[in-house]
């Protein structure tokens, strides 16, 4: 067997692209050989949805952060930010620079949901949302919250995020990331009730019991339940575990754990207006709850939906009970939609690269030569760290399999990338310059009136000038 010699780019810095680089490295390293990795990014800063998708109150996610910090920490890959492909630099031109090219590029933009007046003014997709609050450089620093009404639809993570977002008092989260402008906006907030729907019960649900726990532990905030959702909760709970394992359900201790949550909400007096007064707020969760319709003439005036049930087979299906709620703001928060690569086949039905198990594919199912897919843009927006981690390595030992093959791209293109860069006067950042960026919002957190951890620096020019301040590989 020939000793490996490679030279791969990898297209995205969130968990997907990082862990995909970090498996590569420590397979090729194993069997004697050398690879080189260049992960390119289009935002100025690594992480991408750990940075910029995830609701800055998740402390938990600090320690995945650490992690990834200490995989590109090593050397061994070579962060190269605020460098789109297919604007800055072709996927054509980077398959004619190395041996393989990962596309790890995940899915930011909402799902649609075909239902009449989903696109009334006052109407917004939750991945706009969430991209606002976490200070993406790319959405605008303001954010509408008029609204006094607000429903969310949606029963996973996303969901449960914005929702724990828009109820919370702003002083709660002056001790998380958050950036200044969202502090802002969020003290000017006029929410008063937020309204979580999912179509199934309860206990489908698809957060975990830990963050449905810390959902009731918000300060100021009552959580309001409808005694018709857990009428028979308990033969719910029977069913569920005589049934099959649904991938992705809940199952055994995780339902009964379920069950104690939220009978604990339901038996406990309401605490907001004695810790917050006039300002308490209220989330409620509706559940057998079917969207139909977006009511309103020039915005957002309420919410149409059909009461739902569950049937024998297990399947919630429409009971032909229609409600109508009012609201003045709706958020669906219903799934991601892949991120396309100019260059790259996409399927548009299912929203992600074509590919079979991580190999990139044509329209002929044939693999395409040294081009990888993984993570979302690989599978779908679903599934956890864990999961991206397995996607990650089945991708890797196909790319390593195919090196040794000999069915890996031939580079015609010589010569280090940033050269190329430099020449074409695009503003790259570097993992030296992320340290850079990094102490300056740290500093920036010590600095602010409430001793913050950190405070994010959000227009995307600020992040580069601040980034390429400090010592940049290549310059």
């Amino acid at each position: 067997m020939t000793t490996l010699s490679l030279r791969v780019a990898v297209v995205g810095s969130g968990p997907a692209g990082i862990y995909a680089g970090n498996i590569l490295s420590n397979a090729v390293s194993e069997l004697g050989g050398t690879v080189a990795i260049d992960l390119f990014e289009s935002l100025p800063a690594p992480y991408g949805l750990i940075r910029y998708g995830v609701a800055p109150d998740h402390p938990r996610i600090k320690g995945i952060v650490n992690s990834l910090h200490e995989m590109l920490d090593t050397g061994s890959i070579r962060f190269i930010g605020n460098v789109e492909v297919g604007r800055d630099i072709s996927l054509d031109e980077l398959r004619a620079r190395y041996d393989a090219v990962i596309l790890a590029t995940g899915a930011i933009r909402d799902a649609d949901l075909d239902i009449p007046g989903i696109d009334l003014p006052r109407s917004y997709g939750a991945a706009d949302f969430v991209a606002w609050f976490d200070g993406h450089p790319d959405v605008p620093r303001t954010w509408p919250l008029e609204a006094r009404e607000v429903a969310v639809i949606g029963n996973g993570n996303v969901a449960l995020d914005v929702a724990r977002i828009l109820a919370k008092h702003a002083e709660d989260l002056r001790s998380t990331e958050v950036a200044d402008n969202v502090l802002a906006g969020l003290e000017a907030s006029a929410v008063t009730d937020v309204h979580v729907f999912g179509r199934r019960g309860p206990l489908d649900v698809k957060f975990t019991p830990i963050e449905l726990r810390e959902l009731g532990e918000v300060p100021g905030v009552d959580i309001v339940l409808a005694d018709e959702d857990f009428a028979a909760l308990d033969a719910a709970i029977v069913a569920a575990a005589q049934a099959p394992v649904v991938k992705g359900a809940p199952a055994g201790n995780q339902l009964k754990v379920i069950r104690r949550i939220f009978d604990t909400w339901r038996t406990r007096e309401p605490e907001a207006e004695r810790t917050h007064g006039e300002r308490a707020r209220r989330l409620h969760l509706h559940f057998f709850h079917a969207p139909v319709a977006v009511l309103g003439d020039d915005a957002v005036e309420g919410l149409r939906f059909e009461r739902t049930a569950p049937a024998e087979d297990g399947v919630v299906r429409g009971t032909g009970e229609i409600r109508d709620i009012p609201v003045q703001a709706v958020y669906r928060a219903v799934g991601y939609y892949g991120t396309p690569v100019p260059g790259a086949p996409f399927d548009e039905r299912r929203g992600v690269i074509t590919n079979v198990e991580g190999r990139v594919v044509d329209e002929t199912a044939e693999p395409i030569a040294g081009l990888y897919a993984t993570g979302w843009i690989k599978r779908g927006p679903v599934g956890l760290i864990g999961h991206t981690k397995s996607d990650a390595l089945e991708t890797v030992t196909h790319l390593v399999a195919d090196a040794h093959a000999g069915a890996l791209s031939v580079p015609t293109v010589s010569g280090d990338v940033l050269v190329e860069l430099d020449a074409r006067g695009v503003e790259y950042t570097t993992w030296e310059g992320w340290r850079v960026l990094d102490a300056h919002e740290r500093a920036l957190g010590e600095a602010h009136a409430h001793a913050r951890e950190r405070v994010k620096v959000v227009p995307r020019d600020e992040q580069v000038a601040v980034s390429r301040s400090g010592a940049l590989v290549g310059s």
